[in-house]
């Protein structure tokens, strides 16, 4: 039985394509669980609800299945909302995680402040410790 729970918070398949080694390995030390979580929005002004869900849904497969694949407990959760930080910080409070990871867009300072600057909120308002996994770095933790 897991000793904690981490919440992984995602936002694109290849970002949960690039967490599953360095997750898996994190969540065997720590001898944790996982939610997988994933925020529901609009990429741009041309894709269809159906398209994010779909994309949603595609995100959330990568990274439970590559996590199963290690032997990693982990259930994946669609979440929608306009303030992604919140409903990501109200997630882990739901699941009683002891932490949150963020895997980074390799998106710029300007849209990041257009978006709200997800990252920087959830830092700020969380009450466990975040880990931020840029979307440059290659490794383990």
């Amino acid at each position: 039985m897991p000793d904690s729970r981490i919440l992984i918070a995602v936002s694109s398949p290849w970002a949960s394509e690039k967490l599953v080694r360095p997750m898996a390995d994190l969540a065997k030390r720590l001898n944790a669980s996982v939610v997988v979580a994933h925020v529901a929005m609009l990429m741009d002004d041309e894709e269809t609800e159906e398209q994010a869900s779909e994309r949603g849904e595609q995100t959330l497969a990568t990274l439970t299945d590559g996590l199963s694949e290690h032997g990693i407990e982990s259930e994946g959760i669609m979440l929608y909302s306009d303030h992604v930080a919140k409903a990501i910080l109200n997630t882990a409070s739901k699941y009683q995680c002891s932490m949150i990871v963020l895997g980074l867009t390799g998106r710029g300072v300007l849209k990041r402040m257009i978006s709200g600057d997800v990252p920087s909120n959830i830092i700020r308002n969380a009450t466990i410790p975040v880990l931020l996994c840029p979307a440059t770095w290659e490794g383990l933790i």
